[in-house]
């Protein structure tokens, strides 16, 4: 059992990613809690689809930065070694070829932090998710 330090609460997995306190709000607090490596790619990530998909809101959801319209449409998330963008498992299909290069699973596309965002193609994949009704 490891206890995080700072907050005090208790996880089966040795320093375990976690909020301290309460959870982002907003995407712009999510953002903030990251590290300042992280940052820049997670706006990236979040202009890209705001701009394919402007009518979207914008929310938290399953503590991870979502757009929405009526359902979720598209989440991302900062991990350790890549950006999840999670698009549901029909995306991942319709993108099979494009994603080649990506690991995938299930609906979760992982794009490490070495490589170039393919910001063209999150953009691709959050407008065909809002246009198809295809959500996570």
């Amino acid at each position: 059992m490891w206890v995080c330090p700072k907050c005090g609460r208790a996880f089966k997995k040795q320093n375990q990613s976690h909020y301290c306190g309460d959870a982002p709000k907003t995407i712009d607090q999510y953002i903030e809690a990251q590290s300042e490596e992280v940052q820049p790619y997670l706006r990236s990530v979040r202009n890209a689809i705001h701009d394919a998909i402007p009518e979207a809101q914008e929310r938290i959801s399953w503590s991870m930065p979502t757009f929405w319209k009526g359902h979720n449409i598209i989440h991302f998330a900062a991990n350790k070694k890549h950006i999840g963008l999670y698009a549901g498992e029909e995306a991942v299909i319709e993108f099979e070829e494009i994603l080649k290069p990506y690991k995938t699973s299930k609906g979760t596309i992982q794009i490490p932090y070495k490589e170039p965002l393919p910001l063209d193609l999150i953009a691709r994949i959050a407008s065909w998710c809002y246009e198809t009704g295809n959500h996570p």
